[in-house]
């Protein structure tokens, strides 16, 4: 009976996991100025950031997703439009940013650092980070672009990009949505 019933389960267990699977958070309502937009569960990082001095570029947070407990994020302290995506940050402040995540990256995990930022379509914060952890072995796909500083990382326009050592050059990964998923939970 139960076999019959599987392919039933299976596609029951899909559908209910595509919304998850799409958490596009481009269309987000939160407004710093309004405390009461910051509520809801993808506004969480908004919150986060408020709470840092606003001298400050950007600050380090442990993630607090007890299925993550290798995992870190830095983030911008400032609020930007919509969807709060790091390439709204001035060019100089992008790049710090980059720095300051692989340079976590490595103090962390030595050579074996990895560092990522999901896409548009997938992420459940809506303010922008930068996911900081242990490259995956094996997670080496497609054709990266060879990088020997920060200043060569491409904005995201909308798309996910990790990065990772090789050698004394970086590869960057870029154009899938998830991909904090190279990186050690």
């Amino acid at each position: 009976m139960f076999e019959m019933r599987r392919p039933g389960l299976i596609a029951t267990l899909f559908l209910a996991c595509v919304p998850l699977c799409r958490a596009d958070v481009t269309n987000c309502k939160c407004d710093p100025a309004k405390p009461e937009t910051l509520e809801t569960r993808e506004c969480a990082l908004c919150r986060e950031a408020d709470k840092h001095p606003a001298d400050k570029k950007f600050f380090f947070l442990k993630d607090n997703n007890p299925r993550k407990p290798n995992r870190w994020m830095v983030l911008p302290v400032q609020h930007y439009a919509v969807g709060h995506s790091i390439d709204e940050l001035p060019r100089s402040e992008f790049n710090a940013l980059w720095a300051a995540a692989i340079a976590k990256a490595k103090e962390l995990w030595g050579e074996e650092w990895g560092v990522a930022y999901n896409g548009e379509q997938v992420r459940t914060q809506c303010h922008g980070h930068i996911h900081i952890g242990k490259l995956l072995r094996g997670v080496e796909t497609g054709k990266p672009t060879v990088i020997s500083n920060v200043s060569q990382i491409p904005l995201s326009r909308g798309k996910g990009i990790w990065i990772h050592a090789s050698g004394t050059k970086m590869h960057v990964h870029w154009g899938e949505q998830i991909c904090e998923t190279v990186l050690l939970r």
